[in-house]
């Protein structure tokens, strides 16, 4: 596999584990060193890396089970990394989806910090603390940045795979000529 294939996926499951690590720490009581760090970011830096996953991937001319055979010549060690992680990541998804959760961020404006209230009988805006608000971000960040640890491991597999196809010469869309 060539050094830029695992520049990009390095990056991609480098990313993983940041995001991994970010979800970690916002679980930890107290506050989180990457408070301010929104999924806004997080699906900045993965649109980029994606995309650049998805040019790697149609340069190869690659269909879903060249992929998959190709990745099954991955090391054992990097094929179990990239699963854990991106295992940990859907897990801690549905752990977040799971919790009662009824306040949303809504905003600072003029050092006031706001959040909105989803309960059905009480809908609406509220002003809180930067204490309350910053507790509410933390939440939010629990239940959506481990999507992105599952999604940069799957564009990790993706890159490292298409790697591997190209260092075995395959171009042409048969199965047959990657085994």
């Amino acid at each position: 596999m060539g050094w830029s294939f695992r520049v990009h996926g390095g990056i991609a499951l480098a990313l993983s584990a940041w995001v991994l690590l970010s979800v970690v720490l916002a679980w930890l009581p107290g506050n989180s060193p990457w408070a301010g760090m929104t999924w806004l970011v997080a699906a900045g830096v993965l649109f980029l890396v994606g995309v650049a996953a998805w040019v790697r991937v149609l340069a190869c001319k690659a269909d879903k089970k060249m992929l998959w055979l190709a990745f099954r010549c991955l090391p054992g060690r990097l094929q179990a990394v990239l699963g854990a992680l991106a295992l940990v990541g859907v897990l801690l998804t549905l752990i977040g989806a799971f919790q009662e959760d009824n306040l949303q961020t809504d905003g600072v404006e003029d050092g006031r910090y706001y959040v909105y209230d989803t309960t059905p009988l009480h809908k609406g805006r509220a002003e809180v603390s930067q204490s309350a608000y910053e507790v509410v971000r933390e939440r939010e960040q629990r239940g959506v940045l481990p999507v992105f640890v599952a999604v940069f491991a799957g564009v990790a597999g993706v890159v490292f795979s298409a790697g591997e196809l190209r260092r075995a010469g395959v171009r042409s869309g048969s199965v047959g000529a990657a085994t």
